[in-house]
């Protein structure tokens, strides 16, 4: 909103209100208002929420060896990352722009379904939450919306990559399309000079090829914000390990959506040209400076929990970021901590099904997701059961294995934005 005000005043001669037209002030700003209203607004939350005692039932003592005893700890504090959020954007973002109202409606919807888990662990004392079957549900829906979007809108279109000119034997410029068109490609990383195109996927089917390329496309979006939404939330088993890993991630796809919407850049990396992505750059400052906000109460000892209305926005968030920006590929690198953590989870559950039917009592990790693994000694194990993996053998104390995920999150997204000169 504040952005059109001063555009508007800009007409008139106003000292200062051209700097609103920079995509660097407004993101900057964003940043630290969001981090302000995180850190402000926690602070009252928290107050609010333990005088009415809507505090989280106490969590599986048994995990943590050290004894830590997680009673009376406001959840729900996901509320305090979505306000942080969406107070900058409504103030600073281009409301116009397609990118950023799908951003918004995640934001909102995801926020929506996660509150939704909360609300029933909380007030109903049922520690299941929400049925997964209906968290499945809603979070295709929101895939579906954001695909269908993106395959619909006018306004959603690209300059795409096409050659390398050559000057003195060394590489200068990457042409882009002369216009912006609809386009179903995007970056494959560690390769140069070629994109994948849905459609030459689904060139089978003939001349049908490009509406069945569309369609993959939709289905890939609900499987990545399906995935990066349920990885966070498995991630979102420690204090500050989610909000920390997520944050160094917003700050990944900050940087890939802002090369994306400069033509220059673009063309320099070889990547495509993404009008009007340069909004998606406020967004995600908004993101990162509500997340260092919100750590500043989730940092060991946790003063608040996020619970799945923080974690199952930030996934979603993440995901539907990464499609726009057509870097979805991108993900398995940059998300890697997710990405083990729900593998972690699949394989558990595979492997002790598998030793079920055999009428073996077997696991592959001491406890997943996989952070679990670690802080668990191996005097709480099953004595029954047979474990593939039993390192470490001492337990660690969930700070450090906290920082040691954060770590590797900024390696790998360090390895991310470098694959778009490891081509």
């Amino acid at each position: 909103m504040l952005y059109y005000l001063f555009r508007f005043l800009e007409q008139f001669g106003i000292s200062g209100s051209h700097m609103w037209g920079y995509i660097s002030f407004r993101a900057l700003l964003a940043l630290i208002l969001s981090l302000t209203i995180s850190a402000w607004f926690g602070e009252k939350f928290i107050k609010y929420l333990k005088s009415k005692q809507i505090t989280e039932t106490q969590r599986d003592a048994s995990i943590d060896p050290f004894g830590v005893k997680k009673i009376g700890v406001p959840s729900m504090g996901g509320i305090i990352i979505i306000v942080a959020i969406l107070v900058p954007v409504l103030l600073l973002g281009r409301l116009r722009n397609i990118y950023l109202i799908l951003m918004i409606i995640t934001t909102v919807w995801l926020g929506f379904l996660g509150g939704m888990d909360d609300f029933i662990k909380i007030f109903k004392r049922d520690k299941e939450g929400l049925k997964g079957k209906y968290k499945i549900v809603g979070q295709i829906g929101i895939g579906l919306i954001v695909g269908l979007v993106l395959w619909a809108s006018p306004d959603v279109k690209m300059n795409e990559n096409l050659t390398i000119e050559q000057k003195n034997g060394q590489e200068v410029v990457v042409k882009h399309r002369p216009e912006a068109v609809k386009s179903l490609k995007t970056t494959i990383p560690f390769v140069k000079g070629h994109n994948l195109d849905y459609s030459r996927i689904m060139r089978f089917c003939g001349k049908y090829k490009t509406a069945a390329g569309w369609l993959l496309f939709v289905i890939m979006t609900i499987i990545v914000v399906t995935a990066v939404s349920n990885g966070a939330n498995l991630n979102d088993g420690m204090d500050g390990m989610c909000a920390g890993n997520s944050a160094t991630i917003g700050v990944a796809l900050g940087i890939l959506a802002y090369v994306s919407s400069h033509i220059n850049f673009a063309a320099y990396l070889n990547i495509m040209y993404i009008p009007g992505s340069q909004e998606l750059v406020v967004f995600f400052c908004a993101f990162i400076g509500a997340l260092i906000g919100f750590l500043w109460y989730n940092a060991y000892p946790a003063q608040i929990f996020m619970g799945d209305t923080g974690s199952l926005t930030i996934g979603g968030i993440i995901g539907v970021g990464a499609i726009i920006i057509h870097k979805e590929l991108l993900l398995p690198i940059l998300c890697g901590i997710f990405f083990v953590e729900s593998l972690s989870v699949i394989l558990q559950v595979w492997y002790y099904k598998l030793g079920k039917k055999k009428g073996t009592k077997q696991r592959i990790f001491k406890r997943t997701p996989i952070h679990d693994n670690f802080r668990t000694q191996d005097s709480q194990l099953d004595p029954e059961c047979k474990y593939l993996i039993k390192v470490p053998h001492g337990a660690k104390h969930e700070s450090k294995i906290t920082i040691r995920f954060w770590i590797i999150t900024i390696i790998l997204a360090a390895l991310t934005i470098i694959t778009l000169k490891i081509r």
